[in-house]
């Protein structure tokens, strides 16, 4: 398991998306030594390039706000524990989430983790494709240009569901465990 990790691993890092990543990553770095009159300069070069904001009103931003925000995230939740016929403990015990964690997920005003969002994923068993719009529902993603994320991704596509399993994966690459 561990060689076809490590292929996948290799064909994902080698795509062009991680050379773009140091590029910006090295142009952010850049951009901290310049002084404030070399930023002020630059910035007054984006404006013309992109369009001032100009003049609007909070009103404007928060109707905006308001119109456009989803919360598909606890809805797809618990439409996936429905559709798989399972009970919310089931879900929360399986990977080890505190009850009253799950409980404040039921809240649309809470935002859980990155980590929560994967390990709720892993205990619903979601393919590759239901797990990709689960953790864009909850406004977080797992890009190809680093080797956690990868490793995440391969578990999913693979059916890697259980956290013993993820975690010794996730530590032949000294990336970060889940606790449990």
């Amino acid at each position: 398991m561990k060689e076809k990790l490590l292929a996948y691993i290799n064909e994902n890092l080698n795509k062009s998306g991680v050379l773009s990543f140091k590029r910006a990553k090295y142009d952010v770095d850049h951009a901290r030594c310049l002084s404030s009159a070399k930023l002020e300069e630059m910035e007054s070069v984006v404006d013309r390039s992109y369009g001032v904001l100009g003049d609007f009103e909070a009103a404007d931003i928060e109707t905006f706000i308001n119109d456009n925000k989803e919360d598909k995230f606890q809805k797809l939740l618990f439409k996936y524990i429905d559709d798989k016929g399972l009970k919310d403990s089931d879900v929360y015990k399986k990977v080890h989430i505190d009850r009253r964690l799950f409980s404040k997920i039921r809240n649309e005003e809470y935002h859980p983790s990155k980590e929560t969002v994967i390990l709720l994923g892993l205990a619903l068993e979601l393919n590759e494709k239901e797990f990709d719009e689960f953790i864009t529902s909850a406004s977080y993603s797992l890009p190809k240009n680093n080797v956690y994320d990868l490793i995440i991704r391969f578990c999913f596509v693979e059916g890697i569901y259980k956290i013993k399993k993820v975690n010794e994966l996730l530590d032949s690459y000294n990336c970060k465990l889940f606790s449990y």
